[in-house]
């Protein structure tokens, strides 16, 4: 099965054709697709959804899918990769932090159900589509930020429909107690509380987490880390129960040496020497 590439952040694509160009396929970029006019079934995954003319589908990367068109079919294809929301950073408001929409994009419900659009969204939403093929064809999309909020508000208008359709997205809203109690229970793993590690189990982009942890919580993530990793070592120490090498181990550190090191270059002592205190 062929796998799509994209080098350009935003490509937007409408074209109309009888028999759809592209075999049963994935790609590892994202797609939000409208159908100007026409019908067919939307194979997607292993779901058939009929569609007609005004109808919206969302693509992610883990998607494979064909369109088996019935009657001639314009499409309009918004094709982004992972670094066109992560280049517009500063026009993101703190919920785009947490429920990106690369991560709405892949919940599986998408994939299930054709969206039933009623009035006024169906008709802001082909507005809106007609408003992005015609900046395209007159500038250069990729750092517009009309078009970019053009399409966010293509996500409100899904949410919205949603809603009016009594469906439930799981969503990947979380709340700060999450992240402090995920951080607290994982202390003890280096790896888990690695930034990579974290903003993907929280589905937040990484590209942000940082910033939006320091805005949240007034300390940057490394410093939070590293402090809450060494009271707790200095409490290990003060109980006088186990050994530097066991506590170096507990902590993930390679031997008690590394312990040495970190704890020094933090409290300005050695171990051994806290622990005569």
């Amino acid at each position: 099965m062929p796998k799509l590439n994209q080098f350009k952040t935003l490509v937007i694509d409408e074209f109309e054709e009888e028999k759809f160009h592209l075999p049963f396929h994935s790609h590892t970029y994202y797609e939000i697709i409208y159908i100007m006019k026409g019908s067919g079934i939307h194979h997607i995954n292993k779901n058939l959804l009929p569609y007609k003319s005004g109808d919206l589908f969302v693509i992610s990367p883990d998607d494979e899918h064909y369109f088996d068109i019935k009657k001639c079919t314009r499409f309009v294809y918004i094709k982004f990769t992972d670094n066109y929301f992560n280049s517009n950073k500063s026009l993101f408001c703190d919920d785009l932090l947490l429920n990106t929409p690369e991560g709405f994009m892949r919940d599986k419900l998408l994939k299930e159900t054709v969206l039933k659009l009623d009035e006024p969204c169906k008709t802001i939403l082909k507005n809106t589509i007609e408003n992005i093929t015609a900046y395209n064809s007159r500038i250069d999309v990729t750092t517009s930020p009309i078009v970019f909020y053009q399409i966010l508000s293509i996500f409100g208008l899904i949410k919205e429909t949603i809603r009016g359709m009594n469906l439930q997205i799981k969503g990947n809203h979380i709340d700060n107690e999450q992240i402090t109690s995920y951080i607290h229970q994982n202390i003890y793993y280096p790896k888990l509380v690695q930034i990579k590690t974290i903003s993907a189990h929280f589905n937040i982009a990484q590209t942000y987490f940082s910033a939006y942890f320091k805005r949240t919580f007034s300390i940057s993530y490394r410093d939070y880390i590293n402090n809450l990793r060494t009271t707790l070592i200095e409490k290990r120490i003060s109980n006088n129960q186990m050994p530097i090498k066991q506590i170096a181990y507990e902590f993930g550190f390679t031997d008690e040496s590394h312990l040495s090191n970190y704890f020094k270059k933090r409290k300005n002592m050695k171990p051994t020497d806290f622990k005569k205190l």
